[in-house]
């Protein structure tokens, strides 16, 4: 009689693990269906029974629990090879990546930026590479994620502590966004905090269609002149402050408009993130060092809090607030939300403004959104 095929024994580690991926739904689908299979094993599910409820073949379930068995929690994350095999090794591509964003002048060559058959000569003189074609190096660049770029200017950072900080950081960017499994003790769920403002009442620039002018002017067309930006010489209506945050997981914006920029604002609208989620799920707010996300000596309610409601507070290394992701969601609220108004209240303005989180969060995967955000993206 043939042997019944079921996982091995799995402590409860492992099963908070696979319960984890199962829950989380952020990474591959087919992770997801691998730990399905497995836990369903475990709970005592005969083959033919998992493979109707995933969809699936029995020969298939076999096949995911014999390299549970074998390989363990690697065997769950795809690696998919086939087709034609890369013109340069791993090795090559990460050479010619790290060469193409250093600047000439570190190789001592009397250049101030790389020209594709300028790094192509040098890559092949150096002996990176036998041989490069410049569209071949330009698709190689784009893939790996290298575009030629206008030089922008950032204020570096002394933080002593910048490179735990930034690793930090970058890391729970690596659970949000599946990369990496959280060990027991770290944040399934990953927010990213700023406050956007201040929000004046004055004409913000931005575009429109309008009639165009000189020959091709319609002898007919209205006399009133084009419309054009009031001038604000007083504004006494005062300021407003968003407090937002971006649901990395779910991605998701949430906002609130607040009269003050203070602690306790701050501490109000954490606990508003910290109801999201039940108390037992760890969560991480990522946020710059301004003074009101911060826990001082004379003031100890933001730590304290984090510490009673299980949520870590991550802070960007100091000048480095480009390693929030939220600051690409702020361009994209200016975009859409902003530009071109000229609202007469706050209660107008924040109205718009709560109204395009909603639509945003509707339509997280709308085209124009995402080319704005990706564009403004750093981290």
């Amino acid at each position: 009689m043939a042997v019944r095929v079921r996982v091995r024994e799995i402590d409860d580690d492992e099963g908070r693990r696979l319960l984890r991926i199962i829950r989380g739904g952020t990474g591959s689908v087919v992770t997801w269906r691998r730990a399905q299979m497995v836990l369903l094993s475990a709970q005592g599910r005969p083959v033919a029974k998992i493979a109707e409820v995933t969809f699936t073949s029995p020969d298939r379930v076999r096949d995911v629990l014999h390299n549970f068995n074998a390989d363990g929690f690697d065997s769950l994350y795809p690696k998919y090879k086939g087709g034609r095999p890369k013109t340069f090794t791993l090795p090559e591509r990460r050479e010619i990546k790290k060469i193409a964003k250093s600047k000439p002048a570190e190789h001592g060559l009397q250049l101030s930026a790389w020209s594709l058959a300028k790094l192509a000569d040098f890559l092949v003189a150096e002996g990176v590479v036998d041989d490069i074609s410049h569209e071949g190096l330009r698709v190689l660049l784009r893939e790996e994620g290298v575009s030629f770029q206008r030089v922008k200017t950032w204020k570096n950072s002394r933080d002593p502590d910048y490179s735990v900080k930034k690793a930090r950081v970058e890391h729970l960017y690596a659970i949000a966004d599946g990369e990496v499994m959280p060990e027991e003790g770290e944040p399934e769920v990953v927010f990213c905090v700023d406050e956007f403002g201040p929000l004046n009442l004055q004409p913000h620039p931005g575009r429109h269609w309008a009639e165009r002018s000189g020959r091709h002017k319609d002898p007919g067309r209205d006399p009133r002149p084009r419309p054009r930006r009031r001038a604000t010489y007083t504004r006494p209506h005062g300021v407003r402050h968003l407090f937002a945050a971006y649901g990395l997981a779910k991605d998701q914006l949430y906002g609130h408009i607040k009269k003050t920029k203070n602690r306790s604002k701050f501490l109000e609208f954490c606990r508003y993130l910290r109801s999201l989620h039940p108390m037992d799920v760890r969560i991480a707010i990522v946020c710059d060092n301004y003074s009101p996300h911060l826990t001082t000596k004379r003031c100890q309610r933001v730590g304290t809090w984090a510490v009673a409601n299980n949520v870590e507070i991550a802070y960007t290394p100091t000048n480095s607030s480009w390693l929030n992701r939220i600051e690409a969601q702020f361009t994209a609220l200016r975009y859409f939300a902003l530009d071109g108004t000229d609202h007469a209240s706050h209660k107008e303005q924040g109205s718009m403004i709560r109204r395009y989180i909603i639509w945003r969060n509707k339509h997280a995967a709308d085209e124009r959104l995402r080319e704005v955000v990706n564009r403004a993206n750093v981290a």
